[in-house]
This record gives C-alpha cells, sequence and structure tokens, in this order.
C-alpha cells in the first residue's frame, strides 16, 4: 500500500538532482586550472520533471531505449562554451553560486521528506 508513494520519490529525485549538481561543482572546481576543461552543469530540476499535457507521455534516454519516433533523448549534463583562453570554462563565482544553489535544492528535498513523512505519520494515527 505504502511502496509507491510519488511524494517521496520525488523528494529522493531532488536530493539525488542535488547531489550530482554538487559533485559536478566540485569536479569543476578541482579543475579550475587545467587547459581544455569545459564546465559541466546539470539542466535545473524543474526541466526534468514532466508537466502538462506532456507529463505522461514516453520519454527516451537514449535513442534505442523505446523505439518510437516521437522519442526524446534527454540529455542532462551540459557543457558551456569555452571562454578562457587556454580553453577552461569554469568561472568560480559560478561554481559557488551553483554549490549554494545545491545546498538549497538538497534541503528542500529534505524539507518535502519531513514533511511527507509528517503527512504519512498523521494518516496512520489512531486520532
Amino acid at each position: 500500500m505504502f511502496q509507491k508513494l510519488d511524494l517521496f520519490k520525488t523528494a529522493m529525485s531532488m536530493a539525488t538532482h542535488a547531489g550530482v549538481k554538487q559533485a559536478l561543482t566540485s569536479q569543476n572546481v578541482a579543475n579550475a586550472d587545467t587547459p581544455g576543461y569545459r564546465a559541466k552543469t546539470v539542466r535545473p530540476f524543474a526541466d526534468l520533471v514532466p508537466s502538462g499535457a506532456d507529463a505522461f507521455a514516453l520519454r527516451a534516454t537514449r535513442p534505442q531505449h523505446i523505439p518510437i519516433s516521437t522519442a526524446r533523448v534527454n540529455s542532462f549534463i551540459e557543457s558551456p562554451p569555452n571562454s578562457e583562453p587556454n580553453g577552461n570554462s569554469v568561472v568560480l563565482e559560478t561554481e559557488i553560486l551553483n554549490s549554494v544553489d545545491a545546498k538549497r535544492q538538497h534541503d528542500r528535498a529534505l524539507a518535502v521528506y519531513r514533511a511527507s513523512l509528517g503527512m504519512l505519520r498523521g494518516a496512520l494515527s489512531k486520532q
């Protein structure tokens, strides 16, 4: 009965997305002086969540995944164009902001999880 609660799945997905964003940010900072390194970032979580009429349409993560002509390939990791003369595109100020945004997203995911847990406890209490 409680094995497939979408709210918990959403909170877990948000936390996972925040973790990936933080990992890519730390990788970018570690390679800030590496010639030719291109900074990586993750698409915003809101872009990855289906909404509207397209919410329940089939989605593919690679072209061979779903053999239909309308399958869309999702690219989660993006690389901005080079901006430095040595080919490195890492901007430390941007990476600091990305790190703060990942922390906020993770905190938001934990808040959703805690609120969901509170609602589940309230529904199961004998009051």
